[in-house]
């Protein structure tokens, strides 16, 4: 450690504040879009095996308070995502009608959503978008996620971020009613002012 020199100390007396943070700016539907993003650049991703019970994802979603987990396999590569939705919903029952099998035998990867039916806004648009134009993305979709991604330093694209509709809910202060398809701001604030 002796390349190192000690910081000068000072006792404390008196009064002494702790400071608090700033409170961040409330969201609106004409917020950037990055500010209902979480960003995996930043955060770390919320991620489960596909050889794990569902019971198990959803006792693991419920303890980090979240309503999704990235399914990862065996190389850290992207096969799916797996929602509260896919978990307390009808997929579960149906697997057991057509499989035969015990509701804790059903794994993540029996009923998550794979890869290949999974979509992703590119970063690009996400720099330029409003929170709006995700709300609109989601409901056109029905999807309670969406994921962003970026190209990585071999081309190759890379999960970076995530919108959740329930996330979105909280920072906007307020619920989103079911929308068939809400493509512009006005038809996203008539929604929501007669829900």
């Amino acid at each position: 450690m002796s390349d190192y020199h000690l910081l000068p100390a000072q006792r404390l007396t008196g009064a002494v504040r702790v400071a608090t943070p700033a409170q961040p700016e409330p969201v609106t539907l004409t917020s950037p879009a990055l500010a209902v993003m979480t960003d995996l650049r930043h955060i770390p991703a919320a991620v489960i095996q596909p050889d794990v019970t569902m019971e198990s994802a959803n006792a693991y979603m419920m303890l980090r308070g979240i309503r999704s987990l990235l399914v990862l396999n065996r190389d850290k590569l992207l096969a799916g995502i797996i929602t509260a939705t896919d978990i307390l919903g009808e997929k579960p029952l149906r697997f057991i009608q057509e499989r035969c099998v015990k509701h804790n035998e059903i794994l993540v990867s029996d009923i998550m959503t794979p890869l290949d039916r999974l979509e992703a806004i590119h970063m690009s648009e996400i720099r330029h978008a409003r929170v709006g134009n995700i709300i609109a993305s989601l409901c056109d979709t029905g999807r309670q996620h969406t994921l962003v991604i970026e190209n990585g330093g071999d081309g190759q694209p890379i999960v970076c971020g995530i919108f959740s509709l329930t996330q979105i809910e909280k920072q906007l202060g307020t619920t989103i009613p079911s929308v068939e398809i809400a493509r512009t701001f006005t038809e996203i604030e008539a929604a929501l002012a007669a829900g």
